[in-house]
């Protein structure tokens, strides 16, 4: 109860700044568009960031509130559905969501005939989906994700597809426009939506008396895409670009006109719904052989699920906290490199490829640093296990080769070589996959991370080799990995000299005091980049062929 009373306060100033922040953006309307217009990578980039960090930040919470309440196996369990959503979303948003974002960016003339062209297939397919899901739940629970008790779950989660479907059709048309600020604040939506819904219902059934179970987390995830649907519709409708790409008698684009967009739109899109549906099949295929794989290493089911859900819902989580930042510009870098590419503009396009590639090697870097010496301690202070924490030091390698393959990737497909970057996922996941198959039963779910690592190195190192064939860009390795390096050593070495623990009021939490140390080591990290900074150069060993 005492942790419910604290989640509730926390929920209540969330969405206190979050209202505050909307009627900001809204009243502030037209300096924030002048802003976006002329800064649209860095300022889009930003914001993404802003909510994302934000979004993850109540998420960790979320996690938290999720297992104390539920448990480890209850969060195993919760993420075995996620298998069959990631199939869906590949099939009727994912892929059409970047289309959209692709062909709005390089002819916003006709943006909104492509927009709808491709609402009406996603949705679409999304209802198809929905209703096969619910019809054959008890089929694919147990026979698919080997698990029965994801049969109750299945039919839930299938109600969140098409509300999925509409908030990716209008997100990839304020991506292509780069016009980021009402995807970004739907994050936030969506995240606030889906931890009061469980907060509530977690709520209303301990009076009544009845444990709470993962239906409530997916109860959660229903209502936060809706709302994040709702929200992103109903903005597009009130605040959307009005302009009309297409002669109509009723003022809406004619008939002739969206089937004419629909063409481009699926011969883009097919091409990257195979691929991510190939690669949702062999990511769905890791995450169910997991807990099979621990069961032979001599685990019971019941341990392994505790274990797939320490990894999957407290260890990759706070890895990926930081790659909100990259992810971010990986979002608006696909369009931006679509429309300098349209634009003949080589100039943009090295630009584009020599920042994210810095930056992604920055954070990277700082990444090892932190989660290799603070880990264990994250693990015990935040989710009171020590499992959780080896998770957390180990896959502190991942960070660097994961955050260069999600930018150089969102350039290659910006460049329209989708084909390529699905060959070299393909090839990233058999690698995962052959760790996961024959390591576990050997090494444990130590096996299952050092696959990770190499399925993410491989993938950077073709995602460069095909961007050096590309581009002939040769980035410096001085600014790349030793200067950052070099700054982050002596951060840590800046950051011994303070005493362990650092002195805090004897009412705070431990939490709080590695906090504190982390953003010493941040705070000096940043300052020695600055020290080292020197303005690049992207034209005088760069040219695009």
């Amino acid at each position: 109860s005492t942790d419910i009373g604290r989640f509730k306060k926390k929920i209540i100033i969330s969405r206190i700044i979050f209202t505050y922040t909307v009627a900001n953006l809204l009243l502030a309307e037209r300096p924030m568009h002048s802003y976006f217009k002329n800064h649209t990578l860095a300022a889009g980039a930003l914001l993404l960031t802003l909510t994302g960090i934000a979004s993850r930040i109540l998420g960790f919470f979320y996690r938290i509130f999720l297992s104390r309440t539920i448990g480890a196996e209850g969060l195993g369990v919760y993420q075995m559905v996620f298998p069959i959503y990631g199939i869906c979303f590949s099939i009727c948003a994912g892929s059409i969501q970047t289309a959209i974002s692709r062909f709005t960016a390089a002819d916003r003339d006709r943006a909104g005939r492509t927009l709808l062209a491709g609402f009406i297939i996603s949705f679409s397919l999304a209802l198809g989906l929905a209703a096969v899901i619910i019809r054959f739940s008890g089929f694919l629970a147990s026979q698919v994700l080997m698990e029965p008790r994801c049969a109750p779950l299945l039919p839930a989660m299938a109600l969140a597809i098409p509300c999925t479907s509409v908030h990716a059709c209008l997100c990839g048309w304020y991506y292509g426009k780069e016009k980021v600020q009402v995807p970004a604040l739907s994050q936030m939506v969506e995240q606030c939506i889906r931890i009061f819904t469980v907060f509530l219902i977690a709520r209303i059934w301990e009076e009544q008396g009845r444990p709470v179970t993962v239906l409530a987390a997916v109860a959660g995830l229903v209502a936060g895409e809706a709302g994040s649907a709702l929200f992103t519709l109903l903005s597009f409708l009130l605040f959307g670009n009005r302009k009309k790409d297409g002669p109509s008698v009723s003022g809406r684009p004619a008939p002739s006109s969206v089937l004419t967009a629909a063409a481009p739109l699926l011969a883009m899109a097919l091409p990257l719904m195979g691929n991510r549906l190939v690669m949702n099949l062999l990511q769905s295929l890791e995450a169910i052989l997991i807990p099979v794989r621990l069961e032979l290493s001599g685990l019971s089911r019941s341990q392994a699920l505790s274990v797939y859900g320490v990894l999957t819902g407290m260890a990759l989580p706070f890895v990926m906290f930081p790659s909100a930042i990259i992810n971010s510009l990986a979002v608006v870098l696909l369009p931006s490199v679509a429309r300098h590419q349209s634009l003949g503009n080589r100039s943009g396009i090295l630009k584009n490829i020599a920042l994210s590639f810095r930056y992604s090697s920055y954070m990277g870097i700082l990444c090892i640093g932190i989660f290799t010496s603070f880990g264990d301690s994250l693990g015990l202070q935040v989710f009171k296990s020590a499992e959780a924490g080896s998770f957390i030091s180990i896959l502190a390698w991942l960070c660097p080769f994961l955050y260069l393959s999600t930018t150089m990737g969102s350039v290659l497909n910006g460049l329209g070589k989708t084909s390529v970057t699905f060959l070299h996922n393909l090839v990233s996941l058999l690698v995962r996959l052959a760790f996961v198959f024959f390591g576990i039963p050997r090494a444990g779910i130590r096996a299952c991370l050092w696959g990770m690592l190499a399925g993410e190195l491989v993938l950077s190192l073709l995602h460069l080799y095909s961007l050096r064939r590309l581009v002939r860009y040769a980035p410096n390795a001085w600014a790349v990995i030793v200067k950052p390096s070099f700054c982050l050593a002596s951060a840590l070495g800046i950051f011994s000299l303070f005493p362990d623990p650092l002195p805090l009021p004897g009412s705070l939490p431990p939490f709080f005091g590695t906090v504190l140390q982390i953003g010493l080591v941040c705070t000096g990290y940043l300052l020695f980049l600055l020290l080292f900074h020197k303005r690049p150069d992207h034209s005088s060993n760069s040219t695009v062929t």
